[in-house]
């Protein structure tokens, strides 16, 4: 049992001690328990929790167990991953969501040693010791195979895998390489033991090389479930045909979807008019309206456990995974023009100042009256704006000339006449209103362009390229921002179960670490103040267009918490919300789902509403899919990095415009403007120079040439390698020659630096001007 401390709320230090001593998982109770704690006491230790995680002193294991971060949990189930020629295990935690790399653990096998093999599981107590981490087996579980994904390629007689990931360096002799060619992606089992370890082959990808591969390899690297089960797809096909029934019916109204071009599903559309009402005198009335997913996908069953184990839909430049089958996802929940669908609508009043004065739900049916892209959607406004459009389009054919448009240098309609004057006007109209306000609420505002693969209808890449940001972007998210806040509002009012989007202020670590950051640029930031967006917004403000200011926006973004979903509310500091829920998407994401069950619980609106079940699960359910949301980007980010890679594999090389996006002991890593993909510049390249790299302004600095290296830099780079495959890029500095052996990483006799400087010698490179 846990030894009882003295009460009183602990310190930092004497919960992580408590956590590496306790001979039992040690969570929220039974840390409570053990400091006596009861009352105001055990919510202030439950804040003091959620700071530790925040400051990377803690991470939480499944049953909310906590443990030391970048440790494990004291009992876990580990997979073994590699057996040595010598017969040592190793293994890795099953689960694992540091942001730091997962630790290999050593097992300590009880028996014989060698009795374990790659893609066993084992039920695992676990200690810390030296550097590392040792597992004692308790139970072996049922086994697992252990997959590498890697391309095939022969060697002599025999034929060899070599892996992917970047992590794995071991390539492996093919003992079944089945119907597998020379060159192709394939998924093996490691098979045998050593000194015999060999792989497998058990599905062949074709040609790594080829358009749509890319995508391959994230699904399968990730484990993201791809297929559908046949009784999904079956019961999509059933629910599908169900008739709509009592609804309100909003098909009269002239609502919009504006979406992007590619768009692979339409989930959201949007109205807008002046309001009527009097005591709302020159506000509007609005209506989000949103694909009624919950009236289809019921609570247990087989459509919603498999939508709950995806989390989310995942989108690549070359295919989407959806959530929900095509049935579902692209066709009866998605808001085509002209048909009639399911919808939950949002009815929202707005003031003239852009506040929410009241929001109320329905389920509606509702007819889009056209897909509009954002592009079409802008260069319409564009052309009101400008006074380019005839008031009245009739006048053209009652002209006694029968002038046409292109006679009178008319620009084309990227949008019917009718629809720029019933629908887009007054919601450019009305969301003047709600930019004023968001504006005036000051919402973390950093300009990081989203990057774009434009495709041709083979695959093939035709452009890499940041995405435009349009006021019709921006529009269509205030929109949603206001349907979100009123879902949550609503819920919170009906005392109701919500599943929020937390997003909470940086810890104070991060913003210490900001602020020395910010020092090296002779920018001033003030730790004392009360930390709002608007604080970074003023620094940005402050940087100006200074050739540093990318780097700075960075950092920002890297001082602030990660979002996730819970049922207990948290606000959101990056939108600068006290209250804040994801109800807009539920094609694509299953939190909103959630939050529709809700609302139809609530608001009693019919079958489909959240279970007394689903209400007492949404911690468990929040933190899985808060888990497969971080899985889901890291397969997007790391597709979009191979799609780079291979367009800039014919540019191998050549110069190209860099900047710097980090910098460490080991080299530096630079992006390639406009493009992005992250490439290593080794300081082993570096040639002859000492350099010293500093932590708190993240440089490396030559002694001899005082040639510095910092985040935000801009330089021309020789693109060295680009491996489509793995993603990963390589440059050298265009002058640069490896250091002669046995030079590099020696001292030379200088003045003794004082202990805690955070100055590494790290390397030297050649003389250069600055």
């Amino acid at each position: 049992m846990a030894r009882k401390i003295r009460p009183g709320l602990p310190t930092r230090q004497q919960i992580l001690d408590f956590i590496e001593t306790s001979d039992q998982p040690a969570g929220k109770r039974e840390i409570a328990r053990a400091f006596g704690l009861k009352g105001n006491d055990k919510i202030a230790l439950k804040q003091l929790l959620r700071d530790m995680g925040d400051e990377g002193l803690i991470d939480s294991a499944p049953g909310r167990a906590f443990h030391k971060m970048g440790g494990v949990p004291k009992v876990t189930v580990l997979r073994v991953v590699d057996v040595d020629d010598s017969g040592q295990a190793w293994a890795v935690p099953e689960r694992w969501e540091a942001d730091a790399p997962e630790p290999r653990l050593r097992v300590q096998e009880r028996g014989r040693k060698g009795a374990l093999g790659p893609g066993d599981r084992i039920l695992a107590r676990t200690e810390e010791k030296g550097t590392g981490f040792i597992a004692h087996p308790m139970k072996k579980l049922l086994k697992g195979s252990e997959l590498v994904l890697g391309v095939v390629h022969k060697e002599g007689e025999g034929y060899w895998l070599r892996p992917v990931d970047k992590k794995e360096r071991r390539e492996l002799p093919i003992s079944d390489k089945g119907k597998a060619e020379v060159g192709d992606l394939v998924l093996a089992e490691k098979t045998g033991r050593p000194p015999r370890l060999t792989a497998r082959v058990t599905d062949i990808l074709g040609d790594p090389f080829a358009p749509r591969s890319f995508s391959l390899i994230a699904i399968h690297k990730h484990g993201i479930p791809h297929e559908f089960p046949e009784g999904v797809l079956e019961e999509a096909e059933r629910v599908a045909t169900q008739p709509l029934g009592d609804r309100e019916d909003l098909t009269h109204l002239p609502i919009v979807a504006i979406d992007p071009a590619d768009a692979r599903d339409h989930d959201d559309a949007v109205w807008a008019a002046p309001d009527d009402d009097p005591a709302n005198a020159g506000g509007w009335k609005a209506i989000v309206a949103i694909a009624d997913v919950s009236f289809y996908v019921r609570p247990g069953s087989a459509l919603d456990k498999e939508a709950r184990k995806r989390g989310n839909s995942v989108y690549f430049p070359d295919r989407v995974v959806p959530m929900l089958p095509e049935t579902l996802s692209a066709h009866i929940c998605s808001l085509k023009q002209g048909e009639d669908r399911a919808a939950m609508a949002c009815h929202l009043q707005i003031t003239k100042d852009g506040q929410i004065k009241t929001g109320r739900f329905t389920r509606a049916k509702v007819r889009i009256a056209a897909n509009i892209a954002y592009e079409d959607a802008q260069a319409a406004i564009d052309l009101v704006e400008k006074g380019a459009l005839i008031d009245d389009p009739g006048e053209l054919s009652s002209s006694p000339c029968s002038l046409s448009e292109a006679d009178l240098n008319v620009p084309p309609l990227p949008v019917p006449a009718d629809l720029i004057e019933t629908a887009l006007k007054p919601l450019w109209a009305c969301w003047r209103a709600l930019y004023a306000a968001r504006e005036k609420r000051a919402p973390l505002d950093l300009d990081l362009p989203e990057r774009r693969v434009m495709l041709d209808e083979k695959g093939r890449i035709l452009s890499v390229a940041p995405r435009e940001r349009l006021d019709a972007h921006k529009l269509i998210e205030d929109y949603m921002i206001a349907a979100n806040v009123a879902a949550a509002k609503a819920l919170e009012t009906k005392k109701a179960p919500v599943m929020y989007r937390d997003h909470e202020p940086p810890s104070r670590e991060k913003l210490v670490a900001l602020k020395d950051y910010l020092k090296t640029f002779e920018v001033e930031f003030a730790l004392g103040q009360v930390i709002r967006p608007s604080t970074f917004n003023r620094i940005i403000d402050r940087v100006g267009e200074a050739d540093f200011k990318p780097q700075i926006m960075e950092q920002i973004l890297h001082t602030q918490t990660q979002a996730y979903y819970s049922p207990e509310n948290h606000g959101h500091f990056g939108l600068a919300l006290g209250s804040y829920a994801h109800f807009t998407s539920p094609i694509r994401r299953y939190a909103d789902l959630v939050v529709h069950r809700a609302l139809t619980r609530a608001y009693r609106l019919g079958e489909g509403g959240l279970t007394d079940q689903e209400a007492d699960s949404m911690e468990v359910t929040g933190e899985l899919i808060s888990t497969l949301e971080r899985r889901a980007m890291e397969a997007e980010r790391e597709t979009i990095d191979r799609y780079v890679a291979a367009y800039l594999a014919e540019r191998v090389g050549e110069l190209v415009d860099c900047r710097i996006t980090g910098v460490q002991p080991f080299g530096f890593f630079a992006t390639v403007e406009g493009l992005g993909g992250d490439g290593l510049v080794p300081v082993s390249t570096l040639g002859t120079d000492y350099f010293r790299y500093d932590e708190a302004s993240q440089t490396l600095t030559g002694d001899d040439t005082g040639v510095s290296f910092m985040p935000g830099q801009r330089l021309r780079l020789r693109l060295a390698e680009a491996n489509p495959v793995s993603g990963g890029l390589r440059f050298e500095l265009p002058d640069a020659s490896p250091a002669p052996n046995g030079t590099r990483g020696r001292r030379r006799p200088t003045a003794r630096q004082p202990s805690g400087s955070g100055d590494r010698r790290v390397g030297r490179a050649t003389r250069r001007k600055r």
